[in-house]
């Protein structure tokens, strides 16, 4: 029996979770039973998302349905059938179309369109729901001024069923936004919910030179049956604010010269039928001018604009505007309406909220993903080449900017973007705390899960500690990477870190003269997963259970698999390296689209569209067809070729075990177990096992060529995931001969003295660097043949290192943390500065302090 809580706030309207068990503990098809805190039966939804190698069940997944009384806690038990449910999710169809009922509302598929019709028992609420969008054949001009501008609407391709109830149901949607963007969405149903969840993917397909996006929504029919001022607005003000909300009618009846009722009044605002009004107003209703469209316009993270008007071809009155909109609204009456909105509007500004024609029988709600009002998306190249048109040239590029420029390669053709939404059915006007409430449920979806205790007695993810406090050589870790994650946090709302494209990412090194973040410096800008951020945050979160690190994981993860990843085209698979513009640099490779980054969150919450990113790693070795790495500082002959690709056996070679792994898990693919299992052999029987640096790969066989005898270490090998790769593999006792001892070497001699490197490979090694990310090797290798010495030697190197293998990391030197204000007053949110910080640095120190805390073992009792 295991047992849930929440991770911040309750889900009323359904969840969906998943669970970890150790191996062999649960048959593959076993069913689960959940019951409340108080020992009630609740109805369940189980599934299986991956198995140990052994068959037995890996990861469950779970889903209830909307919940009246929602417990603090759950007790999930396998082996036992559960309840069945009072109201259920069915799906079926009718007269061609397919029909989907929540037990309150019902939404009728087909047509072309997201939705044709959304109804709450036998009232129509909206109807036809679809995609729209805007796109400019050139950017718009610095001054403003007239544009052309090409309206499309969204053409739904394919519907398919991906489940079915009892308790959700899913149904994936494909097409496309006119002649081009694809996208996917995905409505998710719960049993007994009147609000569907959204999840809208696209993916840019344009030409940057001519093909501007300049708005992207999702838009919805309202119908409107009530008298004028009985028809309701909301808008939500401030995301934080509890009853944040702009509060109006379409036909006001409040602050008039003439008083119709206190009881109108207040009726009016609270969303109730009017009543009888006062003869004085009553005999005047058609002098009270109705407002017809509604805009709120959230251009930024610091301020949202208010207008409305009566209708078109009159003047915009601007309301009292604000700074963070919480990006939920609703249109409706006394009879009914739609809530609508998007989780982290402002955050991923500029986005809008439009409501039009409420004065009229059918209203028209627009979530705008990118607001119409903004400039139109540019995704253009940000420089032009500056004679960069050799590979020579290019270096000399890279010396000086740290950005590896190619011409035609910062192309953003490929990249997408995810966006979750909200609709919700009403059969009347919600009162202003539960719009709040809802507005609050939409941007922290609630979630259940289990403790980092239980998941670590899983066994799953590899090697890793629960936090420890016991000696203050522990307790200065916790402290350390306590700081380093409210560091950013705090530099993620400093700096603005947000945005379409930008929110979830981190910026790659800070800036000291400027005292900002080198954001123009070629690739000392956006991290695009440089050093596995994503690992870090998602390691401290499994240590930790805290729900600000899984909100700030789960953004990075929903980032990186899109924004920093091709989803078709020429380099479908693999991502991009950082740069100023996250799609800029001219290294594509897999250990950007690294599917170790996208498991956690995929695992945590069976999300489809994460499980989508890693399907489209199902067979991540011909990746390396299009492109070799390595291409610019080849001192070979190579060219990419189906019998001998050149696979690099750190970030190249980690990456494809994550993919193959991960597939051989979920899918039970025995192509992906047989290349995982045949390459590990391979590397433990070349003559210099990992230290060889390089593999060539047989892409028919999926074997490497175990005859390369060659010696290649790279200080980057080990800093995308591979050694936390490596620690999984071995942990499964695969049975994989040489494979563990081949990664030990290099774990012991990374960081060996010279002079032990020459006497056991015959050389010293070059290029040692990142001594204290590199320290984590070394403490594993320790734990793994319990040789204390060995550990001594990790926790030496952790902490200072010394000769050519010095630790010159200026957070681990840092004495006394502090974050010093640098200029201006003290104000609510004043600017801060700490010492020299940099996303590397970051990324190195929190791994590297995870995985020395959970394998150096007793050594750090005895500082």
């Amino acid at each position: 029996m295991t047992e849930l809580r929440w991770l911040d706030r309750p889900g009323e309207e359904g969840t969906t979770w998943g669970v970890p068990w150790p191996r062999g503990t649960v048959a593959r098809d076993a069913p689960f039973a959940l019951a409340d805190d108080a020992g009630r039966e609740v109805p369940v939804q189980s599934w299986v998302t991956a198995t140990w190698p052994d068959g037995s069940v890996k990861w469950s997944a779970h889903a209830i349905g909307a919940q009246q009384d929602v417990a603090r806690a759950y007790r999930l038990e396998p082996g036992r059938e559960p309840v069945a449910p009072g109201t259920a999710v069915t799906v079926t169809r009718e007269r061609g179309r397919l029909v989907v009922s929540t037990g309150v509302v019902t939404w009728q598929l087909g047509g072309g369109t997201v939705a044709r019709s959304i109804s709450r028992g036998s009232r129509e609420i909206a109807r036809n729901v679809r995609l729209v969008s805007l796109r400019q054949g050139e950017p718009t001009p610095d001054e403003g001024g007239a544009v052309a501008r090409e309206r499309g609407e969204s053409v739904v391709e394919s519907v398919t069923v991906e489940q079915d109830g009892p308790l959700r149901a899913v149904v994936r949607l494909e097409g496309r936004h006119g002649d081009w963007l694809p996208f996917t969405v995905r409505l998710y149903f719960s049993a007994g919910a009147e609000q569907v969840r959204i999840m809208h993917t696209f993916v840019y397909d344009g030409d940057p030179e001519r093909d501007f996006l300049a708005g992207l929504g999702l838009r919805a029919d309202v119908v409107m049956r009530d008298q004028l001022h009985d028809r309701h607005v909301r808008l939500a003000g401030p995301q934080n604010a509890t009853t944040g909300f702009l509060t109006e009618a379409v036909r006001g009846l409040t602050g008039l010269r003439r008083d119709p009722g206190e009881h109108v009044r207040r009726a009016q605002v609270e969303g109730r039928p009017a009543g009888e009004i006062a003869p004085d107003v009553a005999g005047r209703l058609h002098l009270i001018p109705a407002w017809n469209d509604y805009t709120l316009d959230q251009s930024s993270a610091d301020g949202y604009t208010l207008r409305k008007r009566t209708a078109e071809g009159h003047a915009w009155v601007t309301i009292p505007s604000g700074t963070r909109s919480g990006g939920y609204g609703y249109v409706g009456g006394v009879s009914g309406g739609l809530g609508f909105g998007l989780r982290d509007f402002w955050r991923l500004h500029p986005t809008r909220l439009d409501i039009r024609n409420a004065a009229t029988g059918l209203a028209t709600a627009t979530v705008w993903l990118w607001s119409p009002s903004a400039p139109a998306m540019d995704l253009r190249f940000y420089h032009d080449g500056m004679g960069q048109d050799t590979f020579a040239e290019q270096l000399e590029g890279l010396e000086i900017t740290y950005e590896d420029y190619e011409p035609g390669f910062g192309d953003a053709h490929g990249v997408a973007r995810t966006h979750e939404l909200t609709l919700r059915v009403h059969d009347a006007t919600p009162c202003a705390a539960d719009l709040a409430a809802h507005a609050a449920a939409m941007n922290e979806p609630g979630l259940l899960g289990v403790s980092p205790e239980r998941i670590k007695q899983a066994g799953v993810f590899g090697v890793w500690g629960l936090p420890d406090r016991s000696t203050p050589a522990r307790a200065r870790i916790e402290d350390r990477l306590d700081f380093l994650f409210d560091l950013y946090v705090r530099e993620r709302e400093q700096r603005r870190w947000y945005g379409f494209w930008d929110y979830g990412d981190v910026m790659h090194t800070y800036d000291p003269d400027r005292h900002t973040w080198r954001y123009d410096v070629g690739g000392y800008a956006w991290d695009n997963s440089e050093l596995s951020p994503d690992l870090w945050l998602w390691l401290q979160y499994l240590r930790t259970g805290r729900a600000d690190v899984f909100r700030f994981a789960e953004a990075m993860t929903r980032h990186t698999g899109e924004v920093d990843v091709y989803h078709l085209g020429r380099w479908k698979g693999l991502g991009s390296r950082h740069n100023v513009q996250h799609w800029g640099c001219s290294c594509k490779q897999l250990r950007i689209s690294n599917a170790a980054y996208r498991r956690f969150y995929y695992y945590l919450t069976a999300d489809e569209r994460t499980g989508d990113l890693m399907d489209e790693l199902s067979t991540p070795e011909e990746t390396f067809l299009a492109i070799d790495p390595t291409r610019k500082v080849r001192e070979d002959v190579y060219a990419p070729d189906p019998a001998g690709l050149s696979v690099g056996l750190g970030t190249d070679w980690g990456s494809l075990a994550a993919a193959w792994l991960t597939r051989w898990e979920r899918h039970g693919d025995e192509r992906a177990r047989d290349r995982l299992l045949g390459t590990m052999a391979d590397i433990g029987a070349m003559p210099r096992r990992f230290l060889t640096g390089e593999g060539r790969l047989n892409l028919e066989t999926g074997r490497l060529d175990t005859s390369r005898d060659q010696i290649s270490v790279s200080h980057l090998s080990s800093l995308f995931g591979l050694p936390e790769m490596c620690a999984e593999l071995i942990a499964l006792d695969l049975g994989v001969p040489g494979f563990e001892e081949a990664w030990l070497e290099y774990c012991r001699l990374y960081l060996a003295t010279p002079e032990q490197q020459e006497a056991e490979v015959g050389r010293r090694l070059s290029g040692i660097s990142l001594i204290q990310a590199h320290s984590r090797l070394t403490a594993y290798a320790a734990a793994r043949t319990g040789d204390a010495g060995l550990a001594a030697w990790a926790w030496r190197k952790f902490r200072l290192g010394e000769g050519d293998q010095l630790n010159r990391n200026p957070l681990q030197h840092q004495e006394n943390w502090e974050l010093t204000l640098v200029d201006g007053p003290e104000v609510p949110s004043p600017v801060r500065e700490a010492p020299f910080v940099s996303t590397n640095s970051a990324a190195q120190y929190g791994l590297a302090a995870i995985c020395n805390l959970a394998l150096i073992g007793e050594q750090l009792a005895e500082d």
